[in-house]
């Protein structure tokens, strides 16, 4: 369990976030609304608005399509109305690295007050075969996401690499959907289990997929706090790598969690 604290110091000493601890200082407001009374109606054209290689925070208030954050853009902060006010939807699924609503490959990067959404398969019971169908995939260092909310089925949430921190937000899916290799903390999220979309006969949903690659790796994914609700059986989550690592701590498992608790899948025990 030694993991944990380094995880903890490593995380919140180096990341920089507007919260209690930190104040962003931000230069520039965009604003972006479909109905023309902004400065632009898309959210993908107000970020190509954004300068290659820009070093300061802009904020950029948003409704909703789907979104691209390039590497070359850093330093946005991306907010929204409320949660459940404000949500990027999309429908596409194909391999999760090609069908999520919302990417960013920039580092240096802070939503709040926004959801993110792919469709597919949701509402609950989905007539069609579940496929992976991302709502977000995160690739940039130091990004931070604030009440946030995240929904799909399969992959919701893919926190592909770097260093994350996710506060008070809502995870919803049933397969896989916090996956990656992030290092990442996720302090008091309400973690969903729709049990009720996976096809009858299933036995059980997984939360996490972890993917630590080698004992160097660094990532691993902290749940502090928060709780894990919903309906149908669940692991705690399956191993995507050989050396994969997850940390419920302090969380409230409202959730009929599979007795094992975790799936090797393909690791060898």
């Amino acid at each position: 369990m030694q993991f944990l604290p380094f995880l903890l110091i490593f995380i919140l000493s180096t990341i920089f976030f507007e919260d209690s601890r930190a104040k962003v200082s931000i230069t520039k407001t965009i604003t972006v609304a479909p109905s023309g009374q902004a400065n632009f109606r898309r959210i993908q054209d107000a970020i190509d608005f954004i300068p290659s290689g820009n070093n300061q925070w802009i904020r950029i208030k948003v409704f909703p399509g789907k979104v691209n954050i390039p590497i070359e853009k850093p330093y946005i902060f991306l907010e929204g109305h409320g949660a459940k006010a404000t949500i990027i939807k999309w429908g596409d699924h194909s391999e999760t690295n090609l069908s999520a609503t919302f990417t960013s490959f920039a580092d240096n990067f802070v939503a709040k007050d926004i959801s993110f959404q792919n469709s597919y398969n949701l509402p609950e019971y989905p007539s069609q075969p579940i496929k992976p169908a991302a709502a977000a995939s995160i690739y940039g260092d130091k990004s931070a996401f604030y009440s946030c909310g995240f929904m799909g089925l399969q992959d919701t949430l893919w926190d592909v690499t770097g260093r994350h921190y996710f506060s008070a937000c809502y995870i919803e899916g049933a397969v896989d959907f916090i996956c990656g290799d992030g290092q990442s903390f996720y302090e008091n999220c309400h973690i969903k289990m729709n049990g009720r979309s996976l096809p009858s006969g299933t036995w059980g949903g997984y939360i996490t997929a972890q993917k630590r690659s080698s004992p160097s790796d660094p990532s691993g994914f902290v749940f502090d706090g928060g709780a894990v609700v919903g309906s149908g059986k669940a692991f705690l989550g399956r191993a995507w790598g050989p050396y994969s690592r997850v940390i419920f701590q302090r969380t409230k498992l409202d959730i009929d969690v599979m007795p094992e608790g975790w799936d090797a899948w393909r690791q060898p025990m």
